[in-house]
């Protein structure tokens, strides 16, 4: 009698999880979790800001006259490209997040209840995307107390910080397949460490391209990072928007179709 009674039940469980207004109710009562987590270490966002902040008043006082001539000047071309940097510093959590619910068991909770499996991954996703958000406020006040200024419009800078934010949202899904291919915290921190590297560094956050020698400067341009840094620092200073814009959504559009679907099945093969 107990083996039927079992198997109903589960039955019920997965025809209540089904559907897609229990798939946004579950994804939405996921991501206030994994919200109510973050308000409850509010160190999160600062840890992952800090770097961003601390390198851009290294770079601007320190370095902004020799590479630009003048600090004031190389302020206007860096603090987009920080708020671009906090993206790789922020988007880190998914994977770890999802990692470590797995070694605390919190997943197996998750099995046992009429919960979309999909929406643990859009709870997930949503929560950091709130994340990513705040932090880029964060930094771009920031560069309003230092002296960087708008050059362009309100409309154009909503444009920038959601430019910005996409790419971040495809950032936190190849972070999250990451936190889910990995079995163990230190490999997800290295290699989530390691995955970043060329995005932050091989790219126009610090630098014009044009000064780079011819073999590097292929890579720097054809960088995601450096068509999403050009998009945000057009909108926000001034320049030719069009090309960056157009490549900054479609490198970020790409990413999100391709590691979607990894998550989802990497995470079914897991639980």
């Amino acid at each position: 009698m107990s083996s039927p009674t079992i198997a109903q039940g589960a039955a019920t469980r997965t025809a209540q999880g089904r559907g897609v207004r229990p798939l946004v109710r579950h994804s939405l009562a996921l991501s206030r979790r994994n919200l109510r987590k973050a308000a409850a270490s509010p160190g999160q966002i600062i840890d992952a800001t800090l770097m961003p902040v601390t390198l851009s008043l290294v770079f601007i006082y320190g370095f902004g006259g020799a590479i630009a001539g003048d600090s004031a000047q190389y302020r206007q071309y860096l603090m987009p490209g920080i708020m671009a940097l906090t993206l790789t510093t922020t988007c880190r959590t998914s994977g770890i997040a999802l990692n470590m619910d797995f070694a605390s068991g919190v997943m197996d909770r998750y099995r046992s209840m009429p919960v979309a499996r999909s929406a643990v991954l859009i709870g997930r996703i949503l929560a950091d995307a709130v994340r990513v958000l705040a932090g880029l406020l964060m930094v771009l006040a920031f560069g309003f107390l230092i002296g960087f200024r708008v050059h362009t419009s309100v409309a154009a800078t909503v444009a920038a910080v959601g430019v910005l934010l996409l790419y971040g949202v495809a950032l936190c899904l190849l972070q999250a397949f990451i936190g889910l291919a990995a079995r163990g915290m230190e490999t997800v921190q290295s290699v989530s460490t390691l995955a970043m590297v060329p995005l932050q560094f091989g790219s126009s956050i610090f630098v014009a391209p044009d000064t780079m020698p011819s073999w590097l400067r292929v890579f720097v341009e054809n960088n995601p990072m450096t068509m999403v840094v050009d998009a945000a620092r057009n909108l926000l200073v001034g320049g030719p928007v069009a090309h960056s814009a157009t490549m900054a959504v479609a490198w970020s559009v790409g990413f999100i179709a391709l590691f979607t679907p990894l998550c989802v099945a990497k995470y079914r093969t897991r639980t």
